[in-house]
């Protein structure tokens, strides 16, 4: 009995080791059916992908032909000029439409509401810088008849072309829904002109400036202490010495140097005459850079106005008449009335024989 039990033991353990052989033999046979399917697969697809997309692509010989027109293949034309570069589709073209109508023309008009807004803040808390007391009624000399000429030029050509260049930037957006459709089209096709044509002349004029005020914009420390108080308006008890200009006259010269002259005056003559070769791509460019330039040039001269006109009484009359009283003089530009009045260059019919101290008025 313990015989017979034994081989029906080893029987059993026999027949269990068959079963884990087949079952094994079976997971080989399987793996190895699918490493035989599995590796030709692999291979035709790593050997012989380029032929698969060339074939897909043949198939389809138009999806093809504005495939190779969207990555800016050239093709062939009969025209000429400075941009027929045989390019159906330029790819930069898209792009500067989209940076110019994109970012640059939704957060501008922001900043200039921001800009607007602190003007009418700064107005509403300090006020203009008004002369305290009576005025004698003696005149200084502040600007010469061709000083104010060149002023009064470029300020004009200033606003016209700012008008004009804000009208093509914003009219879509702001003027259709005002004026319509025709007459946007027809004052946009007059700003253009407009702009265009008095680009060059405005040019010249602030180069001139340039030229005749570089001389008289060179800092100094005098024009830190000025900066710090902001003219005065943040320490009312004593005004800061300035020479024949200030620290906030000095800041606003050397803008119209960077920003406006290489900023936009440069951008805008290369857009103006591509008659001298400039690639698109460099019209595209020189496009953003006028426009971004162009605003912060014209937030800047928002708060230049306003100083002018209505934050420091008196300056308007300067630019005018090219006289200022006496009192105004004293307290804006002491430095340069002391130089005046030791050199005998007061224009007063009463002249001042003391020599005033920087805090008058």
């Amino acid at each position: 009995m313990a015989n017979s039990a034994k081989h029906s033991g080893q029987g059993s353990s026999i027949v269990q080791r068959g079963k884990g052989l087949r079952k094994l033999s079976l997971w080989s046979f399987m793996l190895a059916l699918i490493l035989s399917f599995a590796a030709p697969v692999a291979v035709y697809y790593s050997g012989t992908i380029e032929q698969a997309q060339a074939a897909e692509q043949a198939s389809n010989p138009r999806a093809n032909f504005w495939r190779a027109v969207r990555a800016g293949e050239p093709g062939y034309t009969s025209e000429s000029g400075p941009y027929t570069t045989n390019v159906l589709i330029q790819n930069g073209g898209q792009n500067w439409r989209s940076l110019r109508n994109g970012p640059v023309a939704s957060i501008s008009p922001w900043l200039l509401a921001l800009v607007l807004l602190a003007i009418g803040l700064f107005h509403f808390v300090h006020g203009p810088q008004r002369i305290e007391g009576p005025l004698s009624g003696k005149k200084v000399a502040r600007w010469s008849f061709s000083e104010r000429v060149l002023h009064w030029y470029v300020a004009t050509l200033f606003i016209v072309l700012a008008i004009t260049g804000l009208s093509m930037f914003f009219g879509r957006a702001v003027l259709i829904p005002v004026i319509g459709i025709h007459a946007n089209a027809a004052w946009a096709d007059f700003s253009k002109i407009l702009h265009n044509y008095l680009g060059p002349f405005f040019v010249v004029g602030v180069l001139l400036e340039v030229i005749a005020w570089m001389r008289f914009n060179f800092f100094t420390k005098h024009d830190l202490d000025w900066l710090k108080s902001l003219g005065g308006n943040l320490d009312s008890s004593k005004h800061p010495h300035a020479g024949r200009t200030n620290g906030g006259e000095k800041v606003w010269f050397w803008i119209i140097a960077t920003i406006g002259l290489i900023g936009v005056c440069v951008t805008g003559l290369i857009m103006d005459f591509p008659n001298f070769g400039q690639s698109r791509e460099t019209m595209q460019l020189s496009n953003i850079l006028h426009s971004i330039f162009a605003l912060i040039w014209i937030m800047v001269a928002l708060g230049h106005i306003y100083l002018g006109v209505w934050g420091t009484p008196g300056a308007l009359e300067g630019m005018t008449t090219g006289e200022v009283s006496e009192e105004w003089m004293q307290k804006h530009h002491d430095l340069w009335y002391d130089e005046m009045a030791k050199g005998g260059g007061s224009t007063s019919a009463s002249k001042s024989k003391t020599s005033p101290r920087s805090s008058a008025g």
